[in-house]
């Protein structure tokens, strides 16, 4: 076939001038994945099926993306584009808990974060989300009257170093974007720093409230599973609030919801409803989400338990399934009450009583079993900000509550 009864494009390719215009994605494996996500600064990893339209609709996009920020950051350790064929390799699909394709993944040093990629699926909303990724998430203090103006409405992290260049830094760099979403970083070195450097480097926590003391982190500096555990636990608090823009990740955990609804100025219940979680449910921390809600937002799950605005602060279990009203919130103090409303929902209490009246009590040995039905418990309101069928294939594998 001679080259003039070809295509324009086909010419290109024969006379071997043709590159294919595919970003630099690196395809991931058991082998590999480790290694290249623990070396990189940033890495997008697109977790796909090629069976899932929504997967093959993002592939050039991806691509796309990949290119425009690999012309802005060369230095492939500073930015990796990586995917996984998660039907060729289920056992990395499990390890990260994927639920539905296409996922998107952001990793930090080879650490998942939290908040997946859920933006808008275009080239340059891809670009912008890595741009932002590579803002330095610390601000530098040039004075010390600076930390007297702090916004005390953010949980503050504030690192006093002689030297930039020092591991101590290094390691509160690496803590600082790991945690860029939590909390403000800041950090002043040198000659600035002095004052606070009496006995060396040092890092301190800034709680929110105007009068609430600083708390110092009295670990090493250079140990990074130390000094991440301690700004961890500083900055992503027990009680976290659900709004409409975390709704889909919180949703998305798999685990079901223990809710505080309060009007937004109410900071009273919700100092209460933070004692008593802390006090009663901290061994339950991986089995339950705990959270607060603004009443007026969220009027709609309040409809749902016949409840309104007015009717707050009012504390429900949401299973994913039903909802549960806890009776009464001033039930709040009577100890290990809120315990075992959670453990209820744990047994399938909550959700025998809902259907068939209160279980049967030793006090009322042999009474007939004639208790009315009970009406079925209100649906789940939350399950609703799970993520969009017509963005994602879901994959139904998960047992509900």
């Amino acid at each position: 076939e001679s080259l003039t009864s070809l295509t324009p494009e086909d010419q290109i390719i024969v006379t071997g001038l043709y590159t294919p215009g595919r970003g630099e994605i690196t395809s991931l494996d058991a082998g590999n994945i480790d290694d290249i996500l623990n070396n990189a600064g940033v890495s997008l990893v697109n977790f796909y099926a090629d069976w899932c339209r929504f997967s093959q609709m993002l592939h050039p996009i991806f691509e796309e993306a990949s290119n425009i920020v690999r012309e802005e950051y060369p230095d492939a350790t500073q930015v990796v584009f990586a995917r996984v064929d998660c039907d060729q390799h289920s056992d990395i699909a499990q390890r990260y808990r994927i639920s539905k394709y296409p996922t998107l993944k952001l990793f930090r040093n080879g650490m998942m974060m939290k908040r997946e990629y859920r933006g808008q699926r275009s080239v340059t909303a891809i670009a912008d989300f890595i741009r932002q990724q590579k803002v330095d998430p610390i601000k530098e203090i040039e004075n010390l009257e600076e930390i007297s103006t702090v916004d005390r409405s953010r949980r503050t992290i504030i690192g006093y170093f002689e030297k930039r260049d020092s591991a101590n830094y290094r390691t509160y760099e690496k803590v600082a974007n790991i945690l860029r979403d939590d909390c403000v970083f800041l950090a002043a070195f040198g000659d600035v720093s002095k004052p606070e450097r009496f006995s060396g480097d040092n890092i301190i926590y800034k709680p929110m409230g105007e009068n609430a003391p600083d708390m110092v982190y009295m670990g090493s500096l250079t140990n990074f599973d130390l000094s991440y555990a301690w700004t961890q636990d500083k900055c992503v608090p027990l009680v976290r609030e659900i709004t409409f823009e975390n709704g889909e990740e919180l949703t998305e955990e798999g685990i079901p919801f223990l809710i505080l609804f309060h009007q937004k100025d109410d900071t009273d219940s919700l100092e209460k409803f933070q004692q008593e979680v802390a006090r009663q449910l901290i061994s339950e921390k991986g089995s339950i989400n705990f959270l607060h809600a603004d009443c007026d937002k969220f009027r709609h799950p309040l409809l749902h338990i016949q409840k309104t605005p007015a009717d707050c602060p009012v504390i429900a279990i949401d299973s994913f399934r039903h909802m549960y009203v806890f009776p009464e919130f001033s039930d709040l103090a009577v100890p290990g009450k809120l315990r075992q409303f959670v453990l209820d929902l744990h047994s399938g209490k909550l959700h025998r009583e809902f259907h068939h009246g209160p279980d049967p009590t030793d006090s009322t040995p042999g009474q007939e079993e004639n208790i009315e039905v009970a009406s079925s418990p209100p649906e789940s309101s939350f399950q609703k900000l799970a993520p969009s069928e017509t963005r994602y294939t879901i994959l139904r594998d998960r047992d509900e509550l």
